[in-house]
């Protein structure tokens, strides 16, 4: 696919892909798949959306200072961003633990894509809401 043409897949991040909700929040804590690696933890739930969505719980207890608790959520997002359509139509809430906060953001990075390769493998077994 050729970039700017109708046929290639556009790597923004618009509302519509983020929960910001809490009852969307509270939804998918009580119903959702939960696991994880070192650095994130996923909670994941079947959506009916046209594709995933975004939901970040990255705590002052787990990150500390605002400065770092922000490095950590622009390394989700922007993770995510490049992730999205090869993802599962899926409502996910990334948490960050509390090795994040001392790790590099290629860590970071390579922490995000193991997740969202197990993403995919999980997505057979997704109940939809």
């Amino acid at each position: 696919m050729i970039p700017g043409r109708p046929d290639h897949p556009r790597y923004t991040l618009p509302a519509q892909r983020r929960i910001r909700r809490k009852l969307d929040f509270v939804t998918i804590k009580t119903g959702g798949q939960r696991f994880g690696n070192a650095l994130f933890g996923i909670t994941m739930r079947g959506n009916e959306a046209d594709g995933p969505r975004l939901g970040l719980a990255v705590s002052v207890k787990v990150a500390g200072t605002g400065v770092e608790r922000n490095r950590i959520r622009r390394a989700i997002r922007e993770s995510f961003r490049l992730n999205q359509h090869e993802l599962p139509p899926a409502d996910l809430v990334v948490s960050a633990r509390s090795r994040a906060r001392g790790a590099t953001g290629g860590e970071l990075r390579a922490s995000l894509q193991a997740l969202w390769s197990e993403v995919v493998k999980r997505c057979a077994t997704l109940q939809k809401p």
